[in-house]
């Protein structure tokens, strides 16, 4: 039997912008947020891959490793997770200006805090449908690449999205959320 690595890019990625009306977004920005801004805003990254359209359908997933740049951050080391998420969800053409750092107004099919697809679908909880244990952390500091993997949970991840596209919607990426100037600021697939 024959192993080789496949690297696939994100397929979509998206930042969900705590606000009450769900209607911040950053779908064809450039990056990626996740924690808890010194203004008291909570933001989180979604982020996907089309294994089945990469991925020879049979194959067994043996490793997994997410790797993402921050190219921004506040505050010290904080501990970053990913969440399977278990809704799909949208990247519409909402784009932040400047750092990206307060998002912009949601475009039609955008995820936001509230919703999976602005303004036609709501998560069943405001801030993403999710698997409560993560599924990766990885420490993240300064701007460096970092990477996340290969745990059981992750590789489990990935061969049930190959095996069930239908359950595909990728993970939610989550930093610190419980106290201010945590954030971080990852380069989305537009950067690259």
């Amino acid at each position: 039997m024959v192993t080789s690595p496949i690297s696939i890019g994100p397929s979509k990625d998206n930042t969900l912008y705590k606000d009450s009306t769900g209607s911040l977004s950053n779908g064809a920005s450039q990056h990626i947020f996740v924690g808890h801004t010194n203004r008291n805003v909570k933001r989180c990254g979604v982020i996907a891959f089309d294994i089945a359209g990469n991925v020879p359908q049979g194959a067994t997933i043996d490793s997994v490793t997410l790797t993402l740049r921050a190219s921004r951050t506040q505050a010290s080391a904080q501990n970053v997770e990913l969440h399977r998420l278990l809704a799909d969800w949208g990247e519409g053409v909402s784009d932040a200006s400047g750092t990206e750092g307060g998002g912009a107004a949601a475009s039609s099919g955008d995820a936001t805090w509230i919703h999976t697809s602005f303004d036609t679908a709501t998560w069943q909880t405001p801030g993403g449908d999710l698997s409560a244990a993560p599924s990766a952390s990885a420490s993240v500091d300064g701007n460096w690449q970092y990477a996340w993997g290969s745990t059981y949970e992750i590789v489990a991840d990935v061969q049930g999205w190959l095996e069930d596209p239908s359950t595909n919607f990728g993970w939610l990426i989550q930093g610190n959320e419980g106290e201010p100037r945590t954030t971080k600021r990852f380069d989305s697939k537009k950067t690259r």
